[in-house]
Formats: C-alpha cells, structure tokens, sequence
C-alpha cells in the first residue's frame, strides 16, 4: 500500500468549510493523504470572517520542512498565505524541494468581503509564490487585481488571463463562479496565455458555497498527484465541485453559507 502524499498550505477554518479544513475533506475524498501547514487560525463561520491570527513565518516553514523531509508529498496546495514575511517562508521552505505539482489559489478576500491578503502583500505574492506555481487559479475579482483589468465578459476574461499567464509564466485557471448566469464557466489559459481549455457546468441553486475555492483549488492538486494531465485534471476537479455543491444543496449547516459535501462519494472519478 502506498498513499498518495498531498500538502495544503493554508489557514484554518474553525467552522470547517473552508480553508485547511475543506482541503483534508478533498483530499481524503479523493484518496489522497492530506498534510497541512498551517498559515493562520480565523475565526470565522458560515456568516463571516471575524480575525485572522497569523501563524509566525518561521513555524510556518518549520511545518513543511517537516511534512516534506518525512513524507514528501507529490502535489502542494497554497491557499491563504497571509503576509510578504510568511509568503517569503513559504517560497523559501518549498524551493528546497521541488514538489511535482504547486497549484496556488490567491486567496485575497472571503466570500464574505473579509480581506484576507492584505494590498501590501500582493507584490510579495507576485515575486514569491506565483514563480512556484504549476497553476493559479483566481477567481474573477482576484484575476481583476492580478491582472489590473476590469473583468465584465468573455473577451476581458481572456485579455487578464493573457497578462496574468505571462506575468506568472505559469497556466492560470480563472473560475467564473463570481459571474451570473445559468452556467459557470471556468476558463485555462496556458503559459503563453492562449485559451487552452473552458469549463462550463450548470449553476447550482444552493445556498451551501463556503470553501469552493478551496476544494476546487485542492481536488485539482489530487488529480495531479494521481498523474492526470492538468487539463483533465481540472476537468475532474470541476466535476468534483459541482457534485459535491449538488449533494451539500439540502444540508443545512449555520446560518449563512454551509459548506459544499465532501464526501458524496467520489469513487467514481477516481479511476486513473
């Protein structure tokens, strides 16, 4: 027997739907092996972000040393990263390792409106975690702040992928689950910035959407470490998603936004 070792680098979510937790959840349902370092404890819930506490630099890359050296997993997630001093741990910490696949979400503000990555950090973000990353994946309004363009529709989409692709030299994946309309339509761009793949799935009705980005971000990490090619293992990822808000639709977790269900067996999408 032999896990497939996948690493989250993120904060914690003491309500459970997103952040750290919500990518152990992925990563367990997808068959992978979920270890973790975390970058800040929030305390928040399915109503808002209420503080933030960072996770001193130092301890931060002292936990993924540790994970690396001992089990060295074959894909990194890095969600909320917090400050330039703990973006500057984490680039430092990774670079003596060279893990497979790096899929870097740039969480910058809650789906509550809480700002999560602060302005000054934003061009540490660019320096230290965007050359690491095998993919980005912002949604619109973070693609509008890494881009410096205003996204309204299909061809402003594709000119912030162009400039965010050939700023991070990397593929990007700008998710459209902020946009309106009856589906949902997810766009990757490769490294030159030329549309590679779209992605569209029906919107779900339901109020249960904490942690998509999260998991999204995660299930994607899982496929890559499984040895799926990235666009397939977007594709994966996104079936994954829209199962899992599909299942979560009826449950009712807190009074604001529940999260999404993890766990409504995904067995199926497991057969590489």
């Amino acid at each position: 027997m032999h896990y497939l070792p996948v690493l989250t680098i993120a904060g914690s979510d003491c309500s459970g739907g997103a952040g750290i937790q919500a990518d152990i959840k992925t990563m367990s349902a997808l068959g992978c092996y979920a270890a973790s370092a975390i970058t800040a404890v929030t305390v928040q819930n399915t109503v808002g972000v209420a503080a933030v506490e960072p996770v001193k630099p130092e301890t931060v890359a002292a936990q993924i040393r540790a994970v690396m050296d001992d089990i060295r997993p074959v894909a990194v997630k890095i969600g909320m990263a917090g400050d330039a001093a703990t973006m500057r741990a984490i680039a430092s910490a990774l670079r003596a390792y060279s893990p497979q696949a790096v899929v870097v979400d740039p969480v910058m503000v809650s789906t509550s409106g809480h700002v999560l990555m602060p302005p000054e950090a934003i061009d540490a973000f660019r320096r230290e975690l965007m050359p690491l990353a095998t993919l980005l994946t912002p949604n619109v309004p973070e693609a509008e702040v890494l881009s410096g363009l205003a996204i309204s529709d299909e061809a402003s989409c594709h000119a912030a992928g162009l400039v965010i692709a050939r700023d991070a030299h990397c593929p990007v994946l700008i998710k459209g689950g902020h946009v309106g309309g009856q589906d949902k339509v997810d766009r990757l761009f490769d490294t030159d910035g030329r549309l590679a793949e779209t992605y569209a799935a029906e919107a779900v009705e339901t109020p249960n959407t904490h942690g998509t980005g999260c998991t999204l971000s995660s299930a994607i990490a899982c496929f890559l470490a499984r040895g799926l090619a990235l666009a397939e293992a977007v594709r994966q990822a996104k079936a994954y998603v829209t199962e899992a808000l599909k299942a979560g639709a009826g449950v009712s977790v807190g009074h604001g936004h529940g999260p999404v269900n993890h766990f409504f067996n995904p067995v199926k999408m497991l057969k590489v």
